[in-house]
């Protein structure tokens, strides 16, 4: 079928479709009101998850193994609290004072299992007290009142509390505020990974599949209960911390801190930013259109657009994320595109016809862009389904969220958007801006007097910024996710620099059963292995603080002026300093049967230069020098698994942008019935999305779980542009195809382009670097759009396509 054959087919189904629309415009207000009514119930239960689990991938091995690792070794929940007084003397009256009114409080809140700090763990004085009965935890600055002096000497350089308790500057002091675990949740999250741990050996079986499942649906309403219990208790912890700001410096850590933040930024995002784009595309549409009606129905369309995808999103239990958290901005920006294109149409239908009734306006403009506005939204939905393929969870999600929020936008602005308009009464239309028109039809001079130095002198700007695309890599920090000005930031600057690091890794390793004593739990020979493996992880300068039974019997052994230990004294102490000197603070480092160690390290994010893969990398080969092998032992935990999804985005971009190649390819080929005119409108959207990638190399600026998108939403938004010039270009006249696609198509392209970068420009006024880096880079990528459509694009069809093959 010819383009020409293609085209009049279209134009007789949306001239069909047109009437209908208008025909009907009545049950369509309604049926809108009805969903707009029913869908109020379901919006307050849209729900924000920006958990740390939300940036995982889960259902594989190094998940499943961590999550075994976890449970094994029973780490609990806890909240970090460091107090830095302002004075500088930390081992005073007044700082014993503060952390003893403080952890009092922190008791009093119902979940609370413990506080500890450096006042209520016991300080040994010597080593009588690890072979004798004494009460060890009767040696704490709770009960023996130590003078500052005495509290100064015994935790300067400790083993064990350094980093843990007090820096190591001995400036401040931190207090760890343990929780108690639910008893209910535990017990389903066991059952879960009973299933869930068959998938290291084989895929799981249908009725695992299902009874995963329901533990999932049973144990989901309880950890949101829980999401909401952390969020009062940082709050009342906050509050509690206030009364001794006048003295000291407070910050709070851990992994449920700093969730809560996220959902802070997150939420105010939403917000603030939703608010700014949709007050900044009020002012631009009155600028452009100099008319209230062109401002508020398109704003109308957007926000309904929104809400109903909300209220879809929380009857589906479908969550924002920190990756899809943007998605709002998104489809508010994708929805306008639509508007503007058929707003265009429309102003250039009843100035050309001004004798022409509303609806006749109305059917006119569908007849002519229903066509163009429905392969530009499933273009862009293709766009955005291609994260689907990514294999990585939170991308796949956010591109799910996308397909389904485009397919509301498709709707909502294809039917109740001229359902509203044929309402209007019809009036005459202000004339666009001549400088605009005039600036266009230059371009328009310029490129067909010369089109292929265009196509050259465009190809060649592109191929500038594409050795950027080199330098491309995957390192990235989750502090550095913050603005440096944040309160979020400088608290997690300061747990990660001054109390051991912030991303957890353990070391699990597994002794050689045949070097064991029956009497013992470790024997020399073990102890020995463990002693050289937790050596190799404290080298590294990336390491925090690194604890294992190796700390403990440091502390043996300083006490015994230095002395060497016998395997027997060794292991006496390790349960004896275990038990009544470790107790919740860091969790176990030993387990039976099969008999395992623990080395628990935290990794400091701000180390100048970290390569997270070198590391891992270096990491492994130490090991294995200090006589371990593969098997021996193994690595879990936040940094591995965050390593892991970092190391699968490069890949993953590849793929994802050779699919959706692939997918824009076959569909323009549908769309347009020409192979040529396909290839023709891939070029400036290839050009596009390698653009924004040597963009990103040339600034540094690292691939994360955000920017990993940018390339396949960009051509997804871009190519709508593309769709809406092409087409309008075959259904001209020969002779006039290029005058009549920049007069009709070329300033609603450059209207929607200022637009949408305007619209994701606001987001480089946020506190979380993802979300600024996603907004600027994609505002960047609309502007390469709009450049190569409207040079590349007109040049190559000038060129290439010739009268013949046009629609008549």
């Amino acid at each position: 079928m010819t383009p020409s054959t293609s085209s009049r087919n279209n134009v007789g189904f949306s001239a069909w479709l047109a009437q209908r629309i208008v025909q009907l415009r009545l049950a369509i207000l309604l049926l809108f009101a009805v969903l707009i009514g029913a869908s109020a119930f379901f919006v307050q239960q849209f729900r924000i998850d920006a958990s740390a689990e939300t940036l995982l991938v889960k259902n594989n091995a190094l998940y499943i193994k961590t999550q075994q690792a976890n449970q094994r070794f029973s780490p609990d929940e806890f909240i970090l609290v460091a107090y830095k007084p302002r004075n500088g003397e930390l081992f005073s009256a007044a700082t014993f004072a503060d952390l003893t009114t403080l952890s009092e409080q922190y008791r009093k809140l119902p979940r609370v299992q413990s506080v500890t700090s450096m006042l209520n763990v016991p300080l040994l004085t010597d080593a009588s007290v690890l072979t004798t009965d004494a009460d060890v935890s009767a040696l704490s600055w709770q009960q023996q009142q130590y003078s500052p002096a005495q509290m100064q000497q015994l935790l300067s350089d400790h083993p064990i509390f350094t980093d843990l308790l007090l820096n190591t500057a001995e400036a401040a002091a931190a207090m760890q505020i343990v929780f108690k675990p639910d008893a209910q949740l535990v017990a389903l999250e066991r059952d879960m990974l009973a299933i869930e741990q068959h998938a290291l050996q084989r895929e799981l079986s249908a009725e695992e599949n299902a009874a995963l499942a329901q533990l999932q649906k049973q144990a989901d309403p309880l950890r949101q209960a829980l999401v909401k219990q952390r969020r009062r208790e940082i709050a009342q912890i906050e509050q509690i911390n206030q009364q001794v700001q006048q003295r000291a410096e407070t910050f709070s850590g851990g992994a449920y801190v700093v969730a809560q933040h996220l959902v802070d930024i997150i939420s105010s995002d939403l917000t603030v930013f939703g608010s700014a784009i949709a007050i900044i595309i009020a002012l631009l549409l009155l600028l452009l259109y100099r008319s209230l009606r062109w401002v508020l129905f398109p704003l109308l369309v957007c926000t309904v657009s929104v809400w109903l995808t909300l209220s879809l999103f929380a009857l589906l239990d479908i969550r924002a994320t920190v990756i899809s958290a943007n998605f709002i901005a998104l489809q508010l920006i994708l929805t306008l595109a639509v508007m503007i294109h058929l707003i265009g149409a429309y102003r250039d239908i009843a100035r050309n016809n001004s004798t022409a009734s509303q609806q006749q306006r109305v059917i006119m403009t569908l007849e002519q862009k229903l066509a163009p506005c429905f392969y530009a939204t499933l273009t862009t939905s293709v766009g955005f389904g291609s994260l689907i393929f990514s294999g990585i969870q939170p991308v796949v999600d956010f591109g799910y969220m996308m397909l389904i929020a485009m397919l509301l936008t498709m709707s909502v602005s294809l039917l109740l958007f001229p359902a509203l308009l044929s309402l209007l009464k019809a009036k005459a239309e202000t004339a666009d801006y001549a400088i605009l028109s005039r600036l266009l039809q230059a371009v328009r001079r310029l490129v067909a007097r010369a089109p292929l130095r265009t196509v050259f002198a465009g190809l060649l700007l592109f191929a500038l910024l594409l050795p950027g695309s080199a330098q491309l890599n995957v390192e990235n920090s989750f502090i550095n996710y913050f603005a440096k000005d944040t309160r979020v930031y400088r608290e997690l600057k300061f747990i990660d620099q001054e109390f051991g690091g912030s991303t957890p890794l353990d070391i699990v390793i597994s002794l050689d059963p045949a070097k064991a004593k029956a009497d013992l739990l470790l024997s020399a020979e073990q102890f020995n292995q463990l002693h050289l493996a937790h050596a190799v992880v404290a080298e590294f300068a990336a390491s925090g603080n690194v604890t294992s039974l190796v700390n403990f019997t440091t502390l043996a052994s300083q006490l015994n002026n230095g002395k060497p230990l016998t395997e027997y004294e060794l292991n006496s102490i390790y349960l004896l300093l275990e038990q009544k000197v470790v107790n919740q603070l860091v969790g176990a480092y030993l387990a039976e049967q099969p008999l395992q160690v623990r080395i628990a390290t935290r990794i400091q994010d701000t180390t100048e230069g970290l390569n997270r893969e070198l590391l891992m990398q270096q990491l492994h080969q130490d090991l294995q020098s200090v006589g371990l092998t593969t098997e021996d032992y193994s690595l879990t935990n936040l940094f591995v698994l965050y390593q892991d999804i970092l190391s699968r985005l490069f890949d993953s971009q590849i793929m994802t942008l050779g699919l959706v190649y692939l997918a824009m390819a076959v569909l323009l080929l549908l769309i347009f019935r020409s192979l040529k005119i396909a290839l023709i409108a891939l070029v400036p959207n290839i050009c596009t999305t390698l653009g924004i990638l040597g963009l990103i190399g040339w600034l540094g600026i690292p691939l994360d779980i955000m920017t990993i998108t940018i390339a396949a939403i960009a051509m997804g938004i871009a190519i709508d542009d593309t769709i809406h010039f092409v087409h309008s270009y075959l259904q001209a006249p020969a002779a006039k195809a290029l005058q009549h696609a920049f007069a009709h198509t070329g300033l609603a392209m450059l209207f929607t382009s200022v637009v949408i970068a305007a619209g994701f420009a606001v987001f480089g006024f946020s506190g979380f670097l993802p979300s600024v880096y996603f907004g600027l880079l994609t505002a960047a990528a609309m502007l390469m759009a709009l450049a190569a459509d409207l040079t590349i694009l007109p040049a190559l069809l000038s060129r290439f396509v010739p009268p013949a093959t046009k629609a008549a």
